[in-house]
């Protein structure tokens, strides 16, 4: 028995969860999110309203997969329209720099031309000063995503550590040539 799936689903004060078909509904203070399942889980929102359920319909090998997954995919949309989700990043190297203008995200990393990225519907991207971007969302997975594209863009390289990584990340940095 999946551990995750069999746990019920808390749904948060100021949350609505509904459940037409196999499409979840979950609307919130920070936004709307809906979410279609497969259709070896069943999803049910208790009479009261406060949890969600998560069963599956047998034990096949699929179902035991999507059983865990689906609750933990539900989960993270009432989180997200309660709470939401972010993700830090800075600009390390010396003259890299990030702004926003408009619906666009510009990036000085190193390169001959300025980068410019697109910031996608429904997520907050802001840059309280020129190394810093946050990156703030309801939807778990598409934060993390625009976080993990911008990152890529100008990966922190081993030698002197300059690019773009998340707050916190510690990058082992190689000795160079000289070091023998």
């Amino acid at each position: 028995m999946s551990r995750v799936g069999k746990k019920p689903i808390p749904v948060l004060d100021g949350v609505k969860v509904s459940v037409d078909g196999n499409v979840v509904h979950v609307e919130g203070p920070k936004g709307k999110l809906s979410f279609a399942h497969r259709e070896e889980v069943t999803v049910k929102v208790s009479d009261d309203g406060k949890s969600v359920d998560v069963t599956r319909i047998n034990e096949e090998r699929a179902s035991r997969a999507f059983h865990g997954l689906t609750r933990a995919l539900v989960n993270n949309m009432v989180i997200g329209v309660k709470t939401g989700y972010e993700k830090k990043l800075e600009v390390i190297g010396v003259g890299y720099l990030a702004a926003i203008k408009g619906k666009v995200l510009q990036l000085r990393v190193g390169f001959a031309n300025e980068l410019q990225v697109p910031i996608p519907e429904g997520l907050e991207v802001t840059c309280p000063d020129q190394t810093h971007i946050n990156v703030k969302g309801c939807n778990k997975q598409a934060v993390g995503q625009f976080a993990a594209y911008v990152r890529a863009l100008r990966k922190p390289e081993p030698y002197k550590g300059k690019g773009v990584r998340y707050v916190g990340e510690v990058v082992k940095l190689k000795p160079g040539k000289s070091a023998t």
